[in-house]
């Protein structure tokens, strides 16, 4: 019950591999027993949906092989307590589905968006695909260039098919349900901090379906990881109290 509150988007699955690494003996069918008891929600399972013969840059036609092998990024919006909007950059390994960078800012530019690769580029290397919608910041000539002279060949998706990107898109939902859709932010600042300590959650603690509900990359996991924005802690889980101005608040009251 008590991981059921603290990660409230999870299914009895994914609470059963939280379980399973703190020790407990159980199994999936016991725990969901428990869950419907409770009157705990079950997500909805998705209709199944037909495998399509998309374009060359679809996730469909290029499968991820490898670290590495091929990146995705997009946008995805969110608005601060004024009213004011927020663009976050999302950039993933397909093959590992680690989050590489989440990233808010109030203004996009090609330029930014070269500077954020770069930023991650230095520290994972230069992927072989990277694959994208067809946004004005993705196809800008500059951008474009850059990433042919670092040997990243580029695969845009087709126009309104952001299924194609089916990746990314699977990741912007789960920002979106498990972080964006529960707070309130009040700055840019909190947002920053917020997004990147839900990043280190996503890598480092959130089982994942797909890899036997494994994380992306545990082993990235370190007592105190340096972003930028602020600092990270990792003795508590997500989510953790906060100040409007992203400061983080002890069990007592704000620090």
């Amino acid at each position: 019950m008590t991981l059921a509150s603290q990660y409230g988007r999870y299914g009895y699955r994914r609470i059963t591999a939280l379980l399973k690494r703190t020790g407990w003996q159980v199994g999936k069918d016991r725990v969901e027993r428990i869950w419907r008891r409770e009157g705990l929600k079950v997500p909805k399972k998705q209709k199944p949906r037909g495998r399509l013969w998309l374009n060359d840059g679809s996730c469909v036609r290029l499968r991820p092989e490898h670290t590495n092998h091929v990146w995705s990024y997009d946008f995805v919006s969110a608005k601060t307590h004024d009213g004011r909007t927020v663009r976050m950059l999302n950039l993933i390994d397909e093959h590992t589905r680690e989050s590489l960078l989440v990233r808010p800012e109030r203004r996009w530019s090609s330029a930014k968006v070269i500077e954020a690769l770069a930023d991650v580029m230095v520290l994972k290397g230069v992927p072989e695909h990277i694959r994208s919608d067809n946004g004005p910041e993705f196809v800008a000539k500059d951008l474009r260039k850059w990433l042919a002279d670092t040997g990243a060949k580029t695969l845009y998706i087709e126009p309104g098919s952001p299924w194609e990107n089916g990746y990314c898109e699977s990741f912007n939902s789960k920002l979106r349900d498990e972080f964006l859709n529960g707070e309130i932010f009040y700055s840019l600042k909190e947002v920053q901090v917020l997004a990147e300590r839900w990043r280190v959650h996503y890598n480092t603690i959130r089982p994942h379906s797909s890899l036997a509900y494994r994380s992306p990359a545990p082993e990235t996991w370190h007592p105190e990881i340096k972003t930028g924005y602020g600092e990270v802690e990792s003795k508590v889980r997500f989510p953790l109290l906060h100040t409007p101005d992203g400061d983080y608040q002890s069990t007592d009251g704000p620090r």
